[in-house]
């Protein structure tokens, strides 16, 4: 309800909707070309993603690499990507929860966790 007693305005409603809907697909775009680095072993592996989670770039340090011990490697590049994941969903948050909580709270966009 609108302070006052009145009904809330149709017209006003889609336009807010419309809003926040251009918002919502404003900030995907942000995200989509902003790019958010993990890293792991002290810097040895380093990942690069998108702010959508789309991993763009992996960078190994010569020191990283063993060739009797490749599983370490392995899970240096995993911690890495996983490391940068966590960021680029730490910024989907930062740039898209103002606008979702509006939505009820969930995004109601497949795909995004929240």
């Amino acid at each position: 309800m609108i302070p006052g007693g009145g009904q809330p305005n149709m017209q006003q409603l889609l336009q807010q909707a419309q809003k926040m809907q251009q918002d919502l697909a404003r900030a995907q775009e942000e995200l989509a070309a902003t790019e958010v680095e993990g890293q792991a072993g002290g810097g040895l592996v380093r990942a690069t993603v998108t702010g959508s989670g789309d991993l763009r770039g992996l960078v190994i340090d010569p020191k990283a690499v063993d060739p009797e011990d490749t599983e370490t490697l392995a899970d240096l590049v995993l911690a890495a990507v996983q490391a940068a994941t966590e960021n680029a969903q730490q910024l989907q948050q930062q740039k898209l929860g103002p606008l979702t909580q509006g939505l009820g709270g969930g995004s109601g966009i497949p795909g995004l966790p929240f």
